[in-house]
């Protein structure tokens, strides 16, 4: 028996079960002293070293993906923007299956109404189910992209993003309007069709998007792959910031108010 335990760390090193080689003795003295079976332990041990595995994924994903922190369902304001179908939400959420299957979803809405908040909780979401995701603005990526076509490594750039089985592009329309860095954007819509899903955020609507793709055969053409397999979100509510930031300004009026009716009394 001693034998066994001796050997049993090496063994678990070996097999770079880190959380069982650190919890092994503690769980055995718990199950000796309540007289519980191998199997038990066993069980046990394995339960840890799965729960720290998934934990230490899931804050790898997260820090790879660039979602910003703290934008989750659980913080998004579904009063303010009742267009929203939060069922809706909640089931793409929830459910890795759109994912699965190659999917778009596609976020349209006036500035300030909580579009790339809404990207990045799903984004979340699906880091949480074991998906690798990235979060990105697209003005960002489209000149990433546009120098890895200069340096002849587009599609070296391209291979590195397809890892991502879910990504984001926050703000469509902020690309820039010049012929060659859109053609980059289209180069990457076309090569996520039917290979990886997209969430993307887009202040106009599709019948605007000849100020994103200066060349019209190119905006259908991404219009076309896009929506192919897509949900579609529209969100009609006033700009959140501009609501807070008047919520805030009213606020200060009335405490203004208070003290000088305090002084003058």
């Amino acid at each position: 028996m001693m034998h066994k335990s001796a050997t049993l760390p090496l063994l678990l090193k070996e097999l770079r079960l880190t959380t069982m080689l650190q919890s092994w003795e503690k769980i055995a003295g718990e199950m000796e002293e309540h007289s519980h079976s191998g199997i038990k332990f066993l069980s046990r041990l394995c339960e840890l070293e799965v729960c720290a595995r998934y934990s230490k994924r899931i804050n790898r994903f997260t820090k790879a993906s660039h979602l910003p922190a703290g934008k989750t369902l659980a913080t998004f304001d579904f009063k303010h923007t009742k267009s929203i179908n939060k069922a809706q939400i909640e089931g793409l959420s929830e459910c890795r299956q759109w994912i699965e299957q190659v999917e778009n979803i596609l976020i349209f809405g006036p500035s300030g109404v909580g579009k790339s908040h809404l990207a990045a909780a799903i984004g979340h979401c699906a880091i949480e189910q074991g998906i690798r995701t990235y979060f990105t603005k697209t003005s960002v990526i489209v000149q990433q992209l546009q120098l890895a076509r200069k340096n002849f490594e587009l599609p070296q750039a391209l291979a590195k993003l397809s890892k991502y089985p879910l990504l984001i592009l926050d703000d469509i329309g902020y690309a820039k309007k010049d012929e060659s860095e859109t053609s980059v954007l289209f180069d990457l819509i076309a090569d996520r069709y039917e290979s990886g899903s997209l969430i993307i955020t887009a202040n106009q609507p599709f019948s605007e998007w000849d100020q994103i793709f200066p060349d019209n055969m190119m905006a259908v053409a991404s219009i076309d792959r896009l929506v192919h397999h897509a949900s579609i979100i529209k969100i009609d509510a006033d700009s959140y910031r501009k609501a807070h930031a008047k919520t805030k300004q009213d606020v200060k009026t009335q405490n203004l108010v208070s003290v000088k009716e305090e002084v003058s009394k």
